[in-house]
């Protein structure tokens, strides 16, 4: 099947690449991450990785905020409980936290509209909840 050449130029034209201080906070993410799942390991409560995850966070030098109200508009209407992130490190990277034992393809859609509503570019889907830590996260770039 022919490629479509003129949608892989739209594509790299417009393709802006990540900031590297954004790309400096995802890499302190994903390390945060694997030091978390190396000492806890799975199978505790979602609440329980996301506490400690700010902590490890912000030993590494990085503001967290956790259970944030996102208000929406919608059609002139403003919804003030629209959404809620678990976690937004440095005001910019969304990291949505779970623990369950399969993730459902709707949570990436969750966190891709999460970062269209809030005009940020780079999210994390992480799940503890596996024997290989690496296997849980997921990158999420608009």
């Amino acid at each position: 099947m022919p490629q479509n050449h003129e949608n892989t130029k739209f594509h790299e034209k417009n393709f802006q690449p990540i900031a590297e201080d954004l790309e400096l906070v995802g890499k302190k993410i994903v390390d945060a991450a694997y030091t978390m799942h190396k000492m806890l390991g799975p199978g505790l409560l979602e609440k329980v990785y996301e506490v400690c995850l700010c902590h490890e966070l912000s030993k590494r030098g990085l503001h967290t905020t956790r259970q944030i109200d996102i208000p929406i508009t919608y059609d002139g209407i403003i919804f003030e409980e629209g959404l809620r992130l678990d976690i937004l490190v440095e005001g910019n990277v969304i990291c949505e936290i779970k623990a369950v034992d399969l993730i459902n393809p709707v949570w990436e859609a969750q966190i891709l509209s999460q970062l269209k509503l809030t005009n940020k570019r780079l999210g994390y889907l992480i799940n503890f909840n596996v024997v290989n830590i690496g296997q849980g996260i997921k990158r999420v770039v608009l």
